[in-house]
């Protein structure tokens, strides 16, 4: 149920309505938006919204849907039914191509598994579709692809046709035969041609020679300058001419009665292709629109919720557009233990915006239609919207605004139930106040008892009390800018919101004593109220701009940790193949070591003991292992390879144990000890090694080589507290706040104790002067609510008294 009966123009639907039918390629089409309506059955919103989905994803990925030829022929189908009638010409070529079209849409649909799973809906619309393709041939037969009936129709009609154009070529002979000795004589000019009049060819003769040239005068210029001459010699030819058109016209009746009669039984499934027809249109239509407003289809649930998030306004989205400005997107919440949401807030702070998004969008989505909002909102459903809003005085029935608004609540609160959502702007006025604001109230409450959602706008305090104090209602605020004096159209749930009423006064060059005067009149209890709620809408926006600062933070963090991630992963593959190939070539290495201590055996063995010849094949072996150190360096160790020999005169070598040497720019560190440091310089048995920034001389058996992925580790590990170390070095103690407003030089100190909170600073000091003692009282009020705040107090009288106060943190 919708109430009241002018609902769509309060909210502007109408206006939908006209934006989709330009987006309709048919009639057909803009029926159907006519005919769109609200719903409150799920299944059916569902399937809606579903389908029009699907459509957006074949506007955006198909290329083959048919567009063209969306022609109603459903009026000829109707005047057809009777016996004896028979489909025009041109009718009928609007059918053809309009069968042709239908058709095509079904066989894009048909016989395809990956098109049935992305559209599954559109599928089922098109599955029992009326097409024959019988009808279709028998069409084509007769009419061609310009709308002409072909000769080749009939043998009757072929044979007039046939006729008719021999007729036509004699007595075109004869009329050039004629025309040529005319204008040989001087009768007619020489660039004259024959033309036709009524349907029968003849001679443009001027009026003085008219007599020269025997024939009927069938007709004569608007100038009287020319006269048109049939001559005798092509009367009877002209008059065939007739005969024949009249025979053709007769036979075209013919077969186009004649393929009535055939069509006739088949135009009940007929008119159903055709709405179907009209349905994708319609369903085309909606989906043009939703891409034009950049809409989705929602999370659309069987349950009473509105979880949006960044909801817009779709009209002024558009229109914000064509100015290159953007519209401020809406957050709102409404479920089972907040269901009414009371919205104050500034005048042209866009509460009635808010309200009309909220009913414009619920109304959208229960028609059918996608709608601009975020994917992970969610949308319910609900069986009745009611709405009040703007001037309903009535001069015919005798009725004010504020009549007006009784009459609308009167009626609200006898239908309204748990299922309704109510939207309500400017609750209560265009009375005496304090009567509106009671009645309100008492009508805020008959509401709430009967569990029903809603939107209400107002400036009474009252309600804001209400709101605050029953379970089942929110306050809301439209924020506004106090410092620029502007609003900034963005909806803050949670508590409501000031009017600004005294700043917007002195704003616009109201007398101060005026205002000072009216201040006195409504008592320091509303005032302070009202700064209550500014000093709320003031903390409101630091803490979300500090979310969004902390936001910003995790998402800058996340980019770091994927990115370390990610260079991690390349490291390990790297690490992989250095191994791989390390081992392939330590494997080279032991056959090639192996291979010359044999070599070296079998040497020793043919010397026979002979000194001099033993002492130069142990020579070489002893260059080919240092040789093998050398060329080792990528190696951590190659395991020592042992040989016994049995050869009394020789001292065998035991092993080669190959141990990279500490050189210069190596990473190493303290056996036994985790901190890392860098080989500055290696002086004999001794290093230099840089640990951080401090240098210190170390023993080089002391030492060890670290390799590249456990510096990365423990250089992350030390990353933060560098940071922090950092930041803790160039904080300043000191904070000055002179000459700044108040607002500026509180959210100054915010930031300021929270540093210093977080780094760990003792004591701080803030400069704030002394001047009227307001900017003072309205630091150390805040202070006292600062957990991490031990203890203040004013410095001492030598260096700054009361116009700087010290803060010792815990």
């Amino acid at each position: 149920m919708i109430y009241p009966e002018n609902f769509e123009q309060k909210i502007e639907f109408f206006k939908i309505r006209q934006l989709l039918e330009q987006h309709c390629l048919s009639p057909l089409g803009k029926e159907k938006v006519e005919e769109m309506q609200f719903s409150s059955v799920f299944e059916e919103i569902d399937v809606q919204l579903s389908q029009t989905d699907e459509f957006v994803h074949i506007l955006q990925e198909e290329d083959s849907f048919p567009s063209d030829n969306f022609y109603d022929v459903r009026p000829v189908l109707h005047r057809i039914r009777v016996a004896g009638s028979w489909i025009d010409q041109n009718a009928l070529s609007e059918l053809l191509k309009s069968m042709l079209t239908i058709t095509s849409i079904v066989t894009f649909f048909k016989n395809d598994e990956e098109k049935a799973e992305r559209y599954p809906h559109l599928m089922l619309l098109a599955k029992e579709v009326f097409v024959s393709s019988e009808i279709s041939k028998k069409a084509e037969r007769i009419i061609d692809e310009f709308g002409q009936i072909r000769d080749h129709a009939s043998p009757q009609l072929s044979n007039i046709r046939r006729e008719i154009t021999s007729t036509l070529n004699s007595i075109s002979r004869s009329l050039n035969s004629i025309l040529r000795k005319a204008q040989a004589e001087g009768f007619v000019d020489k660039d004259i041609t024959p033309s036709m009049r009524d349907g029968r060819l003849v001679i443009p003769v001027n009026p003085a020679f008219k007599r020269k040239i025997k024939g009927i005068v069938h007709d004569e210029s608007a100038s009287g300058k020319t006269v048109y001459i049939e001559p005798s010699e092509v009367v009877e030819a002209n008059n065939r001419i007739r005969e024949l058109e009249s025979d053709e016209r007769r036979e075209i009746i013919r077969i186009l009665t004649e393929f009535t009669d055939y069509l006739r039984p088949f135009l009940p499934d007929l008119l159903q292709s055709y709405e179907f027809l009209a349905q994708i249109d319609f369903i085309r239509a909606k989906a043009k629109f939703a891409l034009q407003l950049n809409a989705l289809k929602p999370n659309f649930e069987n349950r009473l919720i509105i979880d949006w998030v960044q909801a817009v306004h779709p009209l002024l989205f558009l229109s914000l557009k064509k100015q290159n400005r953007k519209v401020v997107p809406l957050d709102i919440t409404l479920e089972e233990d907040s269901r009414i949401l009371v919205i104050s807030g500034p005048n042209a702070g866009g509460k009635s915006v808010c309200l009309k998004t909220v009913g414009l969008l619920q109304y959208m989505v229960q028609c059918g239609l996608l709608v601009p909002l975020r994917e992970n909102s969610q949308v319910g459903l609900f069986s009745d919207i009611f709405i009040d809003i703007g001037d309903e005085q009535s001069i015919e029935n005798d009725l004010s605004t504020y009549s007006s608004h009784l009459q609308n609540m009167k009626f609200f609160v006898k239908n309204c139930s748990k299922h309704s959502l109510l939207l309500i702007d400017e609750f209560g006025s265009g009375t005496e106040p304090q009567i509106g604001a009671a009645l309100a109230e008492s009508l805020l409450d008959r509401f709430n008892q009967k569990n029903a959602f809603g939107v209400i706008t107002t400036h009474y305090q009252n309600l804001k009390h209400f709101a605050n104090e029953n379970e089942g209602v929110i306050n809301g605020a439209m924020l506004y800018d106090r410092h620029e004096m502007q609003p900034l159209f963005q909806l803050s749930i949670g508590n409501p919101g000031s009017s600004f009423a005294v700043e917007i006064a002195r704003k616009i060059g109201l007398p101060d004593d005026v205002i000072a005067q009216a201040s006195e009149i409504v008592g320091s209890d509303y005032i302070n109220m009202d700064k209550y709620l500014q000093d709320i809408s003031r903390d409101r926006r630091y803490w979300e701009r500090k979310r969004e600062e902390v936001r910003r933070e995790r998402n800058r963090l996340n980019e770091i940790s994927e990115k370390y991630e990610s260079e991690m992963e390349e490291i390990n593959r790297k690490k992989k193949e250095i191994l791989a190939e390390a081992k392939q070539q330590a494997e080279r290495l032991i056959a090639e070591s192996n291979a010359k201590i044999e070599s070296t055996i079998r040497q020793i063995k043919e010397a026979q003991a002979d000194k001099e010849k033993t002492k130069r094949v142990r020579q070489s072996l002893t260059e080919f292992r240092e040789n093998i150190t050398t060329s080792s360096d990528t190696l951590q160790e190659v395991k020592p390879i042992r040989k016994k020999v049995k050869q009394k005169p020789v001292t065998q070598p035991q092993n080669t144990n190959l141990k990279t040497p500490i050189v210069t720019g190596d990473t190493v560190r303290m056996k036994g000890q985790t901190v890392t440091g860098e080989i500055l310089e290696i002086q004999g048995k001794k290093a230099i090694v840089a640990f951080g920034v401090i240098k210190s001389t170390v023993d080089l058996e002391k030492l060890e080589k670290v390799n590249g992925n456990q510096r990365v580790k423990e250089n992350k590990s030390s990353n933060t507290r560098d940071l922090l170390h950092d930041r803790k070095l160039s904080f300043k103690q000191d904070i000055d706040v002179r000459g700044m407003r108040g607002d500026e030089a509180l959210q100054a100190v915010m930031y300021f104790i929270d540093d210093a909170i977080q780094l760990s600073i003792s004591r701080v000091r803030i400069l704030h002067g002394t001047g009227t003692g307001a900017l003072r009282q309205i630091i150390r009020e805040y202070l006292k609510t600062v957990a991490g705040v031990a203890h203040f107090q004013d410095e001492h009288v030598q260096f700054g008294g009361a116009g700087i106060t010290v803060i010792d943190l815990d």
